[in-house]
């Protein structure tokens, strides 16, 4: 195959591959709550929802977290703050079960053979 037949088919096979990897990443959503979308506006701007997701943290150390954002760019309105602390503190509190991605569940459940 000529290399002209080889440029033209690479915006082709890159589009392809690009919606396959876009099929396959699933981004979980956080839990339902009044604080749902103000949270996903807020915190993804700058990172994923797994990285919310995993956390398993008390109210106090919400609280810091939340703070350390705000100071490190998230918009938070103020009047949200307290809202928005307890929505995490309930959602991702320290007495619930450790959160397990996709893949993980699935992996866990199969004998790795070396």
């Amino acid at each position: 195959m000529s290399r002209r037949k080889y440029l033209a088919l690479l915006p082709v096979t890159l589009l392809v591959v690009s919606c396959l990897w876009a099929q396959s990443t699933h981004v979980p959503e956080l839990p339902a709550g009044p604080m749902q979308a103000k949270a996903t506006t807020a915190c993804t701007e700058c990172h994923e929802t797994r990285i919310i997701l995993q956390q398993r943290l008390s109210k106090a150390a919400w609280t810091k977290e939340v703070d350390k954002m705000v100071k490190w760019g998230a918009v938070v309105d103020p009047q949200d703050r307290d809202v928005l602390i307890d929505y995490f503190s309930s959602s991702f509190g320290v007495d619930l079960k450790e959160y397990v991605p996709d893949r993980s569940a699935r992996v866990r459940g199969k004998k790795v053979t070396k």
